[in-house]
């Protein structure tokens, strides 16, 4: 059973400082039997990165749509997660107003690094909190999962405007906003128009070029294989492989290697 110490030996073995910004996609299952479960997961992470920045999504895309348009940040759940729902209620946490892709943070800056994701039209836009992960040099930690949950690549891809991953029509959504408030938006979704499936199952493919060009590294918490990356970096080589073919990701089974290497 890991214990608090444990854990806090995990983060600080992967060569993380305490003044680091961190954003992380988790799977408790992965990490394994913890004294005190969920909460002591993110008790380590909050007190290592008490002087850095802490973040973890909060996505409600699952829930939010055409039947179901109203999203209350102080009380809607994420849909990815028990570690994300515990984090978003702790003191300290500030949550933002993304109807579909919100993210929690604590730490230094954590409330201004939020701010203006009322206005967001579709999920990761330019400018938003996802794209300014790099700008921040950021690291995103997938703990016990993989690629096709690393929303960030979807930043990416709205930057540097992929076809086919939004919605043509938006669908209008409401933001309980903290005044108690009402603002309308009109929010484009993720949609993937080449195949049958969720775009993020692609991601994947790209974990090669990742790990050759520096941009990820393989680190360990409790039991869990976990993916350690450079939000800068991630975003260099997708830059890199994307022009190449624009829209390669979804449209090929493999990314060639003489692209990256």
């Amino acid at each position: 059973m890991y214990t608090k110490e444990d854990l806090l030996k995990d983060i600080a073995g992967m060569g993380l400082a305490k003044s680091d910004a961190l954003l992380v996609h988790s799977s408790m299952k992965a990490i394994g039997e913890v004294d005190g479960g969920a909460d002591t997961v993110v008790d380590a992470f909050m007190e290592y990165f008490k002087d850095g920045l802490f973040m973890t999504p909060t996505h409600t895309w699952a829930q939010m749509g055409e039947d179901y348009r109203t999203f209350d940040p102080k009380t809607e759940p994420s849909c990815v997660g028990i570690i994300t729902n515990i984090f978003r209620q702790r003191e300290g946490v500030f949550r933002s107003l993304h109807p579909t892709h919100s993210i929690a943070a604590y730490g230094k800056g954590a409330e201004d690094f939020l701010k203006g994701e009322e206005n967001a039209t579709s999920p990761c836009p330019p400018g938003g909190c996802w794209d300014r992960l790099k700008d921040i040099g950021a690291k995103i930690l997938l703990l016990g999962v993989t690629h096709t949950r690393n929303t960030y690549i979807h930043s990416v891809d709205e930057v540097l405007q992929v076809p086919d991953r939004l919605t043509d029509k938006p669908t209008l959504m409401h933001i309980v906003m903290p005044d108690g408030s009402i603002k309308d938006v009109q929010m484009h979704r993720h949609y993937n128009t080449v195949r049958a499936n969720w775009i993020s199952e692609d991601f994947d493919k790209l974990r090669p070029a990742f790990e050759y060009l520096g941009a990820t590294k393989n680190v360990k918490f409790g039991d869990a294989d976990c993916i350690l990356c450079d939000a800068k970096k991630i975003f260099e080589v997708c830059e890199k492989i994307f022009a190449k073919e624009i829209n390669c990701v979804i449209e090929r089974e493999t990314i060639p290697e003489e692209w990256w290497k």
